[in-house]
């Protein structure tokens, strides 16, 4: 963008690879850095540097943690014999927040894409059929979004633990709580009627 000088520019040019932010979003930003007093900027400079250098992945279920362990897995009250299996740790934060899930997870990180080449390697099944195999899982819940990459990720997975002896379920899709059929598409509809369930 030109009539910034260039320390404004680079910043705007940073700003504008965040998922989402455009040129116009991210000279807004810059904006605001430059309106923020020093101190404030300064704490956000070192928030992002600590997120950094502390953040890593749980070696057992590639959530995010600030140690080896991440807190779900470190909490004896959890339920092992039921991993939830979800596309990234966003999904596992909503389904934390719905409060009505105890089990353990198992972050994939992405979903099966030939394409983009990721493929099952990426998304960590290996170790997901081992912690099934080794730590008497009785259950693996399949939380992937509703998109096809993410229905192939769920066959996939299905097929991958198909001789073992565990049982894999899908999350339920449909008609949300609270939604009015008439206003429902075509693909949730047909979710909705293949996963019904009694009364």
């Amino acid at each position: 963008m030109t009539g910034y000088p260039l320390p404004i520019r680079r910043l705007i040019g940073e700003f504008s690879k965040f998922p989402g932010i455009g040129e116009k979003t991210a000279a807004r930003l810059a904006a605001f850095v430059l309106q923020s007093s020093t101190p404030d900027m300064e704490r956000l400079a070192e928030t992002i540097l600590e997120v950094k250098k502390k953040i890593t992945l749980c070696r057992v279920c590639y959530n995010l943690a600030e140690q080896d362990l991440c807190d779900i897995c470190r909490d004896a009250s959890r339920d092992r014999g039921i991993i939830c299996v979800v596309e990234d740790t966003d999904s596992l934060v909503a389904i934390e927040e719905s409060g009505g899930f105890k089990g353990t997870y198992h972050v994939l990180h992405g979903v099966l894409s030939p394409a983009d080449g990721i493929g099952p390697e990426q998304l960590h099944l290996a170790d997901l059929a081992r912690r099934v195999k080794d730590d008497g899982v009785r259950e693996v819940l399949v939380a992937t979004n509703p998109s096809v990459q993410g229905e192939t990720t769920a066959l996939l997975i299905k097929r991958l633990l198909n001789e073992m002896d565990v049982t894999v379920t899908r999350i339920a899709l449909g008609v949300p709580l609270g939604g009015n059929l008439k206003y429902i598409d075509k693909m949730t509809m047909a979710k909705a009627i293949e996963f019904r369930r009694g009364v």
